[in-house]
């Protein structure tokens, strides 16, 4: 992490150590007041509690012109930045995506898709549904290495972070409070429980935790339903296709409508919003990760309309490609942070 960057937002911490008039805006501020000095680390656990509402900024009476200049929000966002980059295993991946997040996207899309679309020379004889087009055995042999790799990338670099900030021991009631507060989305409701002004100064609104829930929990239920569809598969030798009342079809069909609205709910509030309060170096790399997820739904839903039809092959290979470019770039894009600040408010209620 730069020297420089790490400095800036210590600099503006220690000040608004002194002020304390936004003590109750976020977990952020009960964190900070529980200190006087601030190591490497502190600072960096600061800016993953951070969640980027912007309520600070608004509040503060030290932003320009006063000579404090202070904007909190932007650079614990330089800082959050940075630490997903460094602790990113391989490293490397973490600083090309950190870079060119929105080249690297459309690429790994465009390349799986057309994969998929190519696979249909070795289509298998006979299946139903999907099967017919790519079958089960290829689909587990691609997609279980592209989701357990991911999952062991991201498991290393929380590991690094629990040791950067020095994270306390690990109990229980830590992960608890913490999944708690996560699910509830607790850090984005405000000050006084009316939601942020991330896009607006003047009117605070619930807009985008809205936004978080339904996309944290339509992301929830995509999962449950591929579960769900696996259990039945190998558990009770029923296999897919799943008529509309199956568990995997409720779970998908219900979780990719919200998935879709709260994705395009987020992508739409992040262009209403000053870019000068986050990480300008990562903008359109944020942007291309939740359209990413976006694409992954609405692709999904689509494909699931088309049953039956002609273009069945093609949208699935490319719901395919999506799908596989979400998971690959996970630890290494915007959809990391959900794991890193719910690593960081465990090690918050362990300190």
């Amino acid at each position: 992490m730069s020297a420089d960057t790490i400095q800036e937002a210590r600099r503006q911490i220690e000040i608004c150590n002194a002020c304390r008039y936004c003590e109750g805006y976020c977990a952020v501020f009960p964190a900070m007041t529980r200190q006087k000095a601030f190591a490497d680390g502190d600072i960096t656990q600061l800016a993953n509690l951070c969640h980027n509402c912007r309520g600070c900024y608004y509040a503060c009476q030290y932003t320009e012109p006063h000579e404090f200049a202070l904007n909190l929000p932007k650079a614990l966002a330089e800082v959050r930045q940075d630490s997903w980059q460094d602790f990113a295993w391989p490293p490397q991946f973490g600083k090309a995506f950190h870079t060119s997040g929105v080249a690297i996207t459309v690429l790994i899309v465009l390349c799986f898709s057309l994969l998929f679309a190519l696979s249909r020379m070795v289509m298998p004889v006979g299946g139903e549904g999907f099967y017919a087009t790519l079958s089960h055995s290829m689909m587990v042999a691609i997609f279980m290495p592209a989701f357990l790799l991911p999952l062991g990338s991201l498991a290393i670099s929380l590991r690094r972070y629990w040791h950067h900030v020095n994270g306390g021991r690990l109990t229980m009631t830590a992960v608890k409070a913490a999944f708690v507060d996560a699910g509830r989305m607790k850090n984005l409701s405000g000050g006084h429980g009316e939601g942020c002004n991330f896009e607006d100064e003047d009117r605070f609104t619930k807009l985008r935790k809205i936004g978080h829930q339904l996309t944290m929990w339509g992301f929830l239920l995509c999962f449950a339903a591929t579960s769900s569809g696996t259990i039945l598969h190998y558990g009770f030798d029923i296999k897919a296709p799943y008529s509309l009342i199956s568990l995997p079809k409720l779970f998908g069909v219900t979780g990719g409508i919200m998935l879709t609205l709260g994705t395009a709910k987020l992508a739409w509030l992040k262009t209403k919003a000053d870019r000068n309060l986050g990480d300008t170096r990562v903008w359109g790399g944020e942007m291309a990760s939740v359209l990413l997820l976006c694409a992954v739904a609405v692709t999904g839903l689509g494909l699931y309309a088309a049953t039956g039809s002609p273009l069945v092959p093609a949208l699935l290979a490319i719901h395919l490609g999506t799908v596989l470019a979400f998971f690959l770039l996970m630890p290494f894009s915007k959809m990391a942070h959900g794991f890193y600040r719910l690593t960081a408010l465990i090690a918050d209620k362990t300190r």
